[in-house]
């Protein structure tokens, strides 16, 4: 892998499957009750811009399992918020730390930080990506279906930065994936353009839901507002009423398929409870592969 993990665009096969590989073994040992302190004594700086759940937990608790100190940086309450530029905090950072974390906006603001860091920077969620949330949803395809290789995943919703980090997964790994999003709601074009590049036609954007789950392996949902859209959200539920994850939808894809979500989720809005909740869901597993896969991130970037 590269110094940081910022996007998947330089990362080939073989980093993924280095990534997935100690992933596995990490998570062997800590259900085996066996110490794995790699990173003892080191320490990694979380920025956070936008709450969370997840993506805080899991990095938190990783770093302690393994070994190390995560300290949660609130950008209210650093010099970040009063106007230090990203560069200078990179270059003192640096002195301090052994890795950072950012949790943001732009992506753009990921990219200066990594510019002027001397140590790694992993992107915990931009507008544009995240990263880290489809290494775990590949590597629990893996635990569940035993591959990725040849599966079809159907993405029904927002096309936001879950939707075009699994077109960035798609262009460089071999699985289908078709995405059904409202007109105007659409992923990255410029994602989608590279991604069929060389001859590769692995994604596929339609409008209609069930054109994308028919036969799929994997059903795949995010919410339909996301945070800093709040003001558009009733106009959202509106436009996106078609595109719920429900029985009838999981219906057309195979017998097998598994439901996945990234959450939080809406019951009732873009996934039904009787599908999230059901002997199909494996968003529960989903969620905590979060933590062994960002572990095995840690590990080898630290």
């Amino acid at each position: 892998m590269k110094k940081d993990l910022l996007s998947f665009a330089e990362m080939a096969p073989a980093d993924f499957e280095e990534i997935w590989l100690r992933a596995a073994r990490l998570k062997k040992m800590l259900k085996e009750g066996k110490e794995h302190a790699s990173l003892k004594g080191k320490t990694l700086g979380m920025i956070f811009d936008k709450s969370s759940t997840r993506t805080r937990i899991s990095f938190e608790v990783g770093m302690y399992q393994l070994g190390g100190i995560a300290l949660f940086l609130n950008s209210r309450d650093t010099q970040i918020g009063r106007g230090e530029t990203l560069a200078d905090s990179a270059r003192m950072m640096s002195c301090y730390l052994n890795g950072i974390m950012i949790r943001t906006f732009a992506q753009e603001s990921v990219e200066e930080l990594a510019r002027y860091a001397s140590i790694p920077v992993i992107n915990g969620l931009t507008d544009l990506l995240h990263p880290c949330q489809i290494l775990a949803d590949l590597f629990t395809i893996q635990e569940k279906k035993g591959s990725y290789e040849g599966v079809k995943v159907a993405y029904i919703g927002d096309g936001n930065n879950v939707a075009n980090s699994w077109i960035e997964a798609a262009a460089c790994l071999p699985f289908t994936l078709a995405l059904a999003c409202p007109d105007g709601y659409d992923p990255d074009g410029r994602m989608i353009e590279e991604s069929r590049k060389d001859g590769k036609n692995r994604v596929r954007l339609c409008r209609d839901p069930f054109e994308a789950a028919i036969d799929a392996d994997v059903l795949y949902t995010d919410v339909w507002t996301s945070m800093g859209q709040e003001a558009e959200s009733q106009e959202r539920k509106r436009i996106f009423t078609n595109y719920q994850i429900n029985g009838k939808l999981l219906g057309v894809a195979k017998k097998d398929a598994i439901v996945m979500h990234c959450l939080p989720a809406h019951r009732g809005e873009e996934i039904t409870a009787d599908v999230i909740d059901g002997p199909q869901s494996v968003v529960i597993d989903e969620a905590e592969n979060r933590l062994h896969v960002q572990k095995a991130v840690l590990e080898i970037l630290i």
